[in-house]
């Protein structure tokens, strides 16, 4: 199968590859965080959304998936923009990631899960938007889309992403509204993606 792709230039490339490395380092720090309280304290695990995740991920996937044609001249006007933007959504990416990760602490988790001494998180980016790393995914899908010259994979890249992330968004929910009986008052209030809008 060939997916097309445009030439690239070193500075979208250097912002990808820096910003995965920032990326890794939350995730490592938020999986610390996430896995201090013993397992005793678990309450409820959904673990029906880990096909959704594998969704997910095979949608980021495609969005990187093919040749890398890094011909573009780094000081070219196309080659900064590029380099502009995709640090610019990397850089969105960590920080959601990171504020998210920190406020959710010791109940951050792969799989939906609440805990029997958890509480609504609604801090943090949680106060703006109810799903804040899956949006943080998604730049991070688009930074890496736009550094490696495969937009067009977002074709099929993005709606994959986007049925793994509402399937898993609705898993979610089910465990959150079951387990806290100020959710749907929550959910009232806060859009699950945009602020004010979705």
């Amino acid at each position: 199968m060939h997916f097309p792709h445009d030439p690239v230039g070193l500075p979208g490339l250097a912002a990808l590859g820096c910003g995965f490395i920032a990326f890794v380092v939350t995730l490592l720090l938020a999986r610390r965080r996430g896995v201090k309280a013993p397992k005793s304290a678990d309450n409820t695990r959904s673990n029906a959304s880990i096909v959704w995740i594998i969704v997910q991920g095979i949608g980021i996937g495609i969005a990187g998936f093919g040749p890398v044609d890094a011909s573009l001249a780094a000081a070219s006007t196309k080659a900064v923009i590029e380099g502009f933007a995709v640090l610019a959504l990397m850089l969105s990416a960590v920080w959601l990631f990171d504020a998210s990760s920190r406020a959710t602490g010791k109940n951050w988790a792969l799989v939906a899960r609440t805990r029997s001494d958890g509480t609504l998180v609604q801090s943090g980016p949680f106060a703006r938007i109810r799903n804040p790393i899956y949006v943080a995914l998604g730049c991070f899908m688009l930074a890496m889309a736009i550094a490696y010259g495969h937009t067009r994979n977002l074709l099929i890249a993005a709606p994959l992403y986007a049925l793994g992330t509402w399937m898993r968004v609705r898993h979610e929910e089910m465990v959150l509204r079951a387990t806290f009986p100020d959710y749907d008052a929550y959910a009232a209030r806060v859009k699950r993606f945009v602020p004010g809008i979705l």
